[in-house]
């Protein structure tokens, strides 16, 4: 099974101050795809620069020729399916149809209550999810949508000429509970997980690699109770939020250890996040990159 790298670059540099440069860079280093978080503001970067997600895509896609692009991730918090799509179909254009939507139900964090709204409980926030993703599909594959819906309506909502890459652009859905499984399993091209947060803290990288293993197995339940293939959906894993944190990222035999029992896992596409210092996502910057192109070369 091939392995596929990408990476995370976060939106917290002016772009003609470094922003252009790294998404250059990673196209450079052979990465398949690039991208970036969809948040208003995130954690220990609220005080500081953070631009946002769609902009910066777009100036991405200008500055570079093959790289895939896209948001990791999306979510109903403070975005409506109808602008989204708009905005996603022109996305796409721009790239040459280069763009993938990662998108999940969203948290609790800082986005959750930016409009002023309250922030909604889990289940509330599964419940827009089930309504968010299905007017999504259809306004990206339908010319002209109407429906009205508990959260979420439409009324004659056109997305002409649609997306380059057609029937649209591939969604890569973020779920771990069997709402949100059901929908990855039903709209996704792609599955994204972070792992398991409630062994972030206290849990082993081997406590991380059998939670995993449960994630894709109730994945691949949800596929059969939908009558598809789970070996359809690519399975990505976001990483930095597993027990193992920034280790994989200390040296190249770390990374070749790491990648190798998460692809034996059935992992598809591992996402490492471009370092950023004095923050989380530290890192060594040239150790990154002898992992960016000598690090799958050595998995056996």
């Amino acid at each position: 099974m091939t392995l596929r790298l990408s990476t995370v670059i976060l939106p917290v540099n002016r772009w003609h101050e470094g922003g252009r440069d790294r998404w250059q860079r990673a196209e450079e280093l052979g990465f398949h795809a690039a991208y970036t978080y969809d948040h208003l503001s995130w954690r220990t970067f609220r005080d500081g620069p953070w631009f946002g997600a769609l902009p910066t895509l777009s100036a991405a896609a200008t500055a570079t020729e093959r790289l895939r692009l896209g948001t990791l991730v999306t979510s109903p918090n403070f975005r409506h399916p109808v602008t989204l799509a708009k905005e996603l179909m022109s996305l796409d254009d721009i790239s040459g149809g280069r763009i993938t939507l990662g998108i999940g139900a969203g948290g609790n964090g800082f986005d959750a209550t930016a409009l002023g709204q309250e922030a909604w409980t889990p289940k509330e926030r599964a419940d827009r999810f089930g309504e968010f993703l299905p007017l999504l599909d259809r306004l990206l594959t339908e010319a002209d949508v109407s429906q009205e819906g508990t959260f979420y309506s439409a009324v004659e909502a056109r997305d002409i000429p649609g997306c380059v890459q057609r029937p649209r652009l591939p969604f890569a859905v973020a779920a771990t509970g069997p709402r949100g499984l059901k929908l990855a399993a039903r709209y996704g091209q792609a599955w994204v997980t972070t792992g398991d947060p409630k062994i972030f803290e206290e849990g082993t990288p081997e406590d991380s690699v059998e939670a995993l293993r449960g994630q894709i197995s109730k994945l691949g339940k949800a596929c059969a109770e939908t009558g598809r293939d789970v070996a359809e959906l690519d399975k990505v894993l976001l990483t930095g939020f597993t027990p193992d944190r920034g280790r994989p990222l200390k040296s190249v035999d770390a990374f070749v250890d790491f990648a190798g029992r998460h692809q034996e896992l059935g992992f598809t596409e591992l996402v490492i996040h471009w370092p950023i210092p004095e923050s989380d996502f530290a890192a060594d910057q040239e150790v990154f990159e002898r992992i960016a192109t000598e690090g799958l070369a050595q998995l056996g």
